[in-house]
């Protein structure tokens, strides 16, 4: 006989509001964002995430990134008031691909650098979100929500190992974020519900199950429910699936990746 398995009781919610050009004070869960800017084309809405985000890291690279192309997202505004104004509070990385002079720029500003090129194990990535997670224990916060700007797109192998640090870092709460979709790691340990905001998100979405295969999956909410499902790689896997219902619930015995398209535009206020 085999044995029963026994599935999570614990629920963990998500909502995407950090969408919004303003978080509605009943939005569920009640988090802190901190944002982490990786080395590829900014989203159009970083601005947006930079508002609401409470911390700042780029990763590296991403400080050109913000330099170079918050002006543009932004012009009908002045380019130096611009990048005054969107100073990061930390760079962290092995600074191989900072520019000196934007090193220079933020240094003078007074920005925090933090220089890793001791450590090559890891990627930039995983620097911040160490450094995010170290920051919130000392604060005595861990309801903390990285939100990663830039994090798809690119070199494949640096999106696989962007998803690495989800599987890393499995406790904390992140979101991988491009123009087009976002992707977060839903762990086993939970059974979740997804409050869906059809202004800036869907319809359509995906579930992967990542490090193991899935013997049972179940959801509501989408036009393709999983009922008990079988998922793994070489076999089923829940993609372009499309949200029916304004929560969707989901439990699995593995941890599963959702990922929901983007929907454009985003206006901020």
């Amino acid at each position: 006989m085999f044995p029963v398995r026994k599935l999570a009781t614990e629920l963990m919610s998500h909502c995407s509001a950090f969408l919004l050009p303003s978080i509605p004070p009943e939005t569920r869960p009640s988090l802190t964002y901190a944002l982490v800017v990786l080395n590829q084309r900014l989203p159009r809405f970083t601005p947006l995430l930079w508002k609401h985000a409470q911390l700042r890291l780029c990763a590296d690279g991403g400080a050109n990134r913000v330099f170079d192309e918050m002006p543009q997202l932004m012009p009908d505004e002045d380019a130096l008031d611009v990048q005054n104004r969107f100073l990061p509070d930390v760079i962290k990385g092995d600074m191989d691909s900072i520019r000196p002079e934007v090193l220079g720029f933020y240094s003078n500003l007074g920005t925090k650098i933090v220089d890793e090129a001791h450590d090559q194990d890891t990627t930039d990535m995983h620097k911040c979100v160490a450094y995010i997670q170290d920051f919130a224990s000392n604060l005595g916060n861990s309801n903390v929500c990285i939100l990663v700007a830039g994090a798809l797109g690119g070199r494949f192998d640096h999106e696989i190992g962007n998803i690495n640090v989800l599987c890393r870092f499995s406790d904390i709460r992140i979101i991988l974020l491009s123009d087009d979709c976002l992707i977060q790691l839903l762990p086993k340990s939970h059974h979740h519900e997804i409050h869906i905001l059809p202004s800036v998100e869907g319809p359509h979405c995906g579930l992967i199950p990542i490090m193991t295969p899935s013997a049972i999956s179940t959801t509501t909410g989408l036009k393709w429910n999983l009922d008990n499902t079988e998922m793994k790689f070489g076999g089923l896997i829940s993609t372009s699936n499309i949200v029916q219902d304004e929560k969707i619930t989901v439990q699995s015995d593995s941890d599963l990746l959702w990922t929901i398209s983007i929907q454009q535009p985003i206006q901020d206020s």
